[in-house]
């Protein structure tokens, strides 16, 4: 089959297809052809050596994908080959043609939704709700204040936000991005580029001090300090993603008895984890969240993909197709 091989970490360069064998399921383990990978930020910091834990090399990138069920080992009743599925996290890795995956790691993908959509759930879908739910403790009815809305993780952030019941403050950097969060929930969508964004804020929410309640923040060396300048009283901060350091003001996360809070999605204990994807098979069923692909390319052309995911002006999840 053909997989993506990464043999030294580096550049997005060392992203090479080559073919190897195919894997066979053991007990308790399913076979997927892969129609679709999910390509995200976390991937690139995999492959360039920078992230917390890294996989012995070689080894093939991703960890989410969707696609057929075509084998299963021993004990994994209730798959079938045949099954239309969605991954999250695999042991062979997505960037491929057949996946790997323990019979835990595999959800039913809706009859409405694409492959494509299937490879867009697992990592945006489970942070935007671990990261809602399980650290920000949002309640129905709150504000909350979401930066970069329009790409993989933020779309998938306001429509985990709207099914609760909370009210929905977007950002995004063009126009389209603009219309794509208003398209998927969110009441309000502001660019980030504009400067009297902090004031619109306090208008939305009526309140001189800016009123969010929660911020979900995808990059906070850019906005930490910003956003605690607009938090309500009890107000909690997510910081989703940073890319440097940033200096804050203590004072003002003081003054409002603020809480910053760091996530990361594999930080989530197993009881978390199982938590999470109840959550998101029961959206994905009933229909309030939908995933949202911005661009596909092909497996053999990862290089690309991995340059352009960490570009600003996402529109959607980036996939790749097999």
């Amino acid at each position: 089959m053909k997989a993506i091989r990464v043999r030294t970490f580096g550049p997005p360069d060392v992203l090479r297809l080559e073919d190897v064998p195919g894997p066979t399921p053991g007990a308790g383990q399913v076979l997927v052809r892969v129609h679709a990978a999910g390509v995200n930020p976390v991937d690139t910091y995999i492959r360039a050596g920078t992230y917390g834990t890294l996989p012995p090399l070689p080894y093939t990138p991703g960890m989410d994908a969707a696609g057929v069920v075509v084998a299963v080992g021993p004990g994994t009743d209730g798959i079938d080959v045949g099954d239309r599925v969605w991954t999250g996290r695999s042991i062979s890795g997505t960037y491929a043609e057949m996946v790997l995956c323990d019979a835990a790691q595999v959800h039913p993908l809706p009859a409405r939704l694409g492959y494509a959509q299937g490879a867009a759930i697992h990592v945006p879908y489970a942070t935007a709700w671990r990261a809602l739910h399980q650290r920000a403790k949002a309640r129905p009815g709150e504000w909350v204040l979401i930066h970069g809305a329009s790409g993989g993780v933020g779309l998938a952030a306001v429509q985990v936000a709207r099914a609760a019941g909370l009210r929905v403050i977007g950002t995004a950097g063009t126009p389209r991005g603009l219309d794509l969060v208003r398209e998927h929930g969110a009441h309000h969508a502001l660019s980030h580029h504009d400067p009297g964004s902090l004031d619109r804020i306090r208008e939305i929410t009526g309140h001189p001090q800016g009123g969010v309640d929660v911020v979900i923040e995808m990059l906070a060396n850019e906005n930490l300090q910003k956003d605690l300048e607009f938090l309500a009283s009890g107000g909690r901060i997510v910081v989703v993603g940073s890319r440097g350091p940033v200096e804050i003001t203590p004072r003002a996360a003081m003054a409002r008895d603020a809480a910053i809070l760091g996530m990361m999605l594999f930080n989530a204990t197993p009881a978390e984890t199982r938590e999470v994807y109840a959550a998101l098979d029961a959206g994905l069923e009933n229909g309030t969240l939908t995933p949202v692909v911005g661009r596909e390319f092909a497996l053999a052309h990862a290089a690309k993909a991995h340059e352009l995911v960490m570009q600003p002006g996402a529109h959607g999840k980036i996939v790749l197709i097999s």
